[in-house]
């Protein structure tokens, strides 16, 4: 568990291998509800190697001065991750 938000992170290991390697993260909110970015690669065991960069928005609460995951989307390749760029800026505009 993180006590600040710069301490969330997304890394996972399990038996001595990372499995979930944040490679990035960008503090969308902060607060007792913090909205938070990630660029990440996922171990494939089978590939022994990691999968190309994926992206997830996550949620977390702070509750008793801990911060604590509520929701996630991932985003499910980089058609769909251009998509959402390009719909935003189409409504920033």
């Amino acid at each position: 568990m993180a006590a600040t938000v710069d301490e969330v992170s997304i890394n996972y290991e399990e038996d001595g291998v990372v499995v979930v390697k944040e490679i990035e993260k960008v503090i969308l909110s902060k607060g007792a509800w913090a909205t938070i970015l990630f660029r990440y690669q996922q171990w494939d065991a089978k590939k022994n190697e990691y999968s190309p960069d994926r992206y997830s928005i996550r949620r977390y609460r702070k509750v008793n001065g801990e911060y604590s995951q509520q929701s996630k989307f991932n985003i499910s390749s980089p058609d769909q991750a251009q998509k959402i760029v390009d719909a935003l800026l189409g409504w920033l505009k």
